[in-house]
């Protein structure tokens, strides 16, 4: 958010010598910035959050190590009133102002309580494994985050239940039906998201969906899953292209829902290409796909998001490199091997090149029509 708003404090300043907005205001769009200005993703607050899982950590360990030596009831006195402290300590903090150490201290309450979560199970015997004590992490850290309006405890729940999705998707590596329930989680984050205002926690759903999606592949066909990843990430994409406003106004990440359709796009045809690695033509054929996808999120999207052309970049030389070693590069020793390889990635390189300074002569020309 810092670096958005300079780029956005450095255009402002432009606009003003060049006459665009008058003086005024220019000033009142600054000070709109600044008092709307998120500071919680600073070197400071990272390093708040870095010494508040530390913090966690000891706690924990520290009561771990003495654990026998505690009678049983203040062990459990003691877990609830960490938990309860550091809750109250962080409510406190941000009514005085302090975000950031607000949310760093409620950070420490969510390790604290999911610690407590496995101390007690192991006190009291209780039965239950891993993937019942996650779920009841991370529902107890939703909570936390609906009634704190925390966005970095939805953020935390959010990592807990992909943590959860994980476990509970593999027992021998065989799929559980009981997986799908992370789509209720991931909805009830969702929506509690835009209490909590984190649109971090919208970007790691929006991705873990599409891990989500390749863990299917363990139960269902490889193919038809990828098939049905890159049908709803092209159909999403559309909804961008042909609504942008309204498609934002549902997701609330600042329009970079095109960014994850792409990745959707690129992992769905990739799972294609896995399921098809023994039939030539039909490779060749997926990889043409990707490349005409590529195009077309460059061609309506590519202007507006630099992490999007990235993206674009990586999945066209990948798949590139991809083709070649499976078709051609199979074909020839190493020397003919490197000699080619160097000609590909030069090949890559000019495009990338031309489409940025393409791009970049587009933005200046509707700059200067304005």
């Amino acid at each position: 958010m810092a670096g958005y708003s300079a780029r956005v404090k450095q255009d402002i300043a432009r606009w003003v010598d060049r006459g665009l907005i008058d003086a005024s205001t220019g000033d009142a769009l600054a000070r709109d910035l600044e008092a709307n200005e998120s500071r919680l993703f600073s070197f400071g607050f990272v390093l708040a959050v870095m010494a508040a899982l530390l913090l966690g950590a000891a706690l924990l360990l520290l009561v771990a190590a003495n654990w026998d030596a505690i009678p049983r009831l203040l062990r459990v006195i003691g877990l609830f009133a960490i938990i309860f402290a550091t809750y109250v300590g962080g409510a406190v903090l941000k009514s005085r102002g302090q975000n950031a150490l607000a949310e760093a201290l409620w950070l420490v309450g969510a390790a604290a309580f999911g610690g407590s979560i496995a101390l007690i199970g192991q006190m009291y015997h209780l039965e239950g494994d891993e993937s019942a004590a996650l779920l009841t992490w991370c529902f107890g850290t939703g909570l936390a985050a609906l009634l704190l309006r925390s966005g970095l405890l939805t953020v935390a729940a959010a990592a807990i239940g992909i943590a959860w999705m994980v476990v509970v998707g593999f027992d021998d590596w065989e799929f559980r039906h009981s997986t799908h329930f992370y789509l209720l989680i991931a909805a009830a984050l969702w929506l509690i998201s835009y209490w909590t205002r984190s649109r971090a926690a919208r970007h790691l759903i929006l991705l873990s969906l599409v891990f989500y999606a390749c863990l299917l592949v363990a139960h269902y066909n490889v193919s038809d899953v990828g098939i049905g990843l890159a049908l709803v990430s092209t159909a999403l994409f559309a909804l961008c292209v042909a609504v942008p406003a309204a498609v934002e106004a549902i997701f609330r990440i600042d329009s970079l829902l095109p960014v994850h359709c792409l990745i959707g796009f690129l992992t769905g045809m990739l799972l294609i290409q896995v399921d098809q690695l023994d039939y030539t033509g039909r490779l060749v054929m997926s990889a043409l796909v990707v490349f005409a996808g590529i195009a077309v999120a460059l061609y309506f999207t590519g202007r507006d998001s630099r992490l999007l052309r990235w993206i674009a970049y990586a999945g066209f030389g990948l798949e590139l490199c991809f083709v070649y070693v499976l078709t051609i590069g199979t074909m020839l020793g190493t020397a003919g091997l490197f000699f080619a390889s160097g000609i590909v990635l030069g090949i890559i390189a000019i495009v990338i090149i031309r489409v940025e300074r393409r791009i970049g002569g587009g933005a200046i020309k509707q700059a200067g029509a304005a």
